[in-house]
């Protein structure tokens, strides 16, 4: 993943939202740098929509601020959005026409636009071969890679994508996710809005995560995942007396089986009837298996399991849904 040293293209400050007398989004801030790959997630009615609404103009904040390339959304609505390109729904297209002819068609709507960027664009999205043919013979990845060629006509320096993998078989997720990168390589600030958390765990250069419309976090996914406890699965015999030694330790959770669920498969695929799960730093593992052994417990095994973003989000949104 590219860790961009560029400026901020998207700022977004203490960014408020009531409807009524409920306040839906609380003082959201963060920023968005050139050639970034930035991810935003968040549960069920977080307010990651409504977010991404106030970020294109398309809702007023009823407080706070986002800029875009130094402009304000609200206060110079068209200096700011010539800047963006975004992706909010499913790309809508005319499908009896050729993906040359939306372009065309999309390319009439906006100013200094000439068939040299149209081939610029197909090019860049790599659709020049098929570029003249119907949309309706297209596959779910192509009408997602023709969007954003559309998003990409006025030259912008944001990309914002919402759930731009939604849909895509494995092969399509993986060539999105090298195309996304190629953009961000070329100096494009993208923001990506994804549910598929190892998706973002793979993509993404930096996070913000947000529950019950409020930021949780915002840091590099290696920061973010580094905060987090790893999993330890003890192998041991008897359970119960190895259990009741882990539990003496303040620093040291004994997960029950809801928890011990949350494990990737590769993980999980490792537990027995024998297992104990615990989050236990680093440093205390040797000791305390040292202990076990000398207190008479049998230990036949003990897996480190390391922290994902996934883990880290169930564990700062209490296991909530994702959208």
């Amino acid at each position: 993943m590219q860790q961009s040293g560029g400026g901020s293209v998207l700022s977004v400050r203490d960014l408020n939202k009531r409807i009524g007398r409920k306040t839906i989004i609380h003082s959201i801030s963060f920023d968005v740098r050139e050639g970034e790959i930035f991810g935003f997630l968040g549960p069920n009615g977080a307010g990651k929509t409504t977010t991404i609404r106030m970020l294109v103009g398309l809702i007023k904040p009823t407080s706070g601020s986002v800029e875009i390339c130094g402009f304000d959304v609200q206060k110079q609505p068209e200096e700011a959005l010539k800047y963006v390109g975004s992706i909010v729904e499913n790309p809508e297209m005319y499908p009896f026409l050729t993906g040359w002819e939306n372009l065309t068609h999309f390319a009439r709507m906006q100013e200094g636009i000439d068939e040299e960027r149209i081939r610029e664009v197909t090019e860049l999205v790599h659709l020049g071969g098929r570029i003249h043919e119907k949309v309706r013979t297209y596959s779910l990845g192509m009408r997602q890679r023709l969007g954003i060629a559309q998003a990409l006509l006025a030259r912008p320096k944001l990309l914002i994508l919402d759930e731009p993998t939604n849909g895509l078989d494995p092969k399509g997720i993986k060539e999105m996710r090298a195309f996304i990168r190629e953009l961000a390589a070329g100096g494009l600030a993208v923001f990506v809005s994804s549910h598929l958390l190892s998706e973002i765990q793979l993509l993404c250069d930096r996070v913000a995560i947000i529950g019950g419309g409020r930021e949780l976090a915002v840091g590099s996914v290696d920061e973010l995942m580094g905060a987090g406890l790893g999993m330890v699965i003890w192998d041991v015999e008897p359970k119960e007396k190895a259990a009741a030694l882990l539990q003496e330790y303040a620093d040291i959770a004994v997960i029950d089986s809801s928890g011990a669920a949350l494990l990737e498969d590769a993980a999980a695929a490792l537990l027995n009837d024998r297992s104990v799960v615990t989050e236990t730093p680093e440093d205390r593992v040797a000791e305390v298996l040292d202990r076990m052994v000398r207190e008479g417990i049998a230990v036949r095994g003990v897996h480190r399991v390391a922290p994902t973003l996934e883990r880290l989000f169930l564990q700062m949104t209490e296991g909530e849904g994702i959208e």
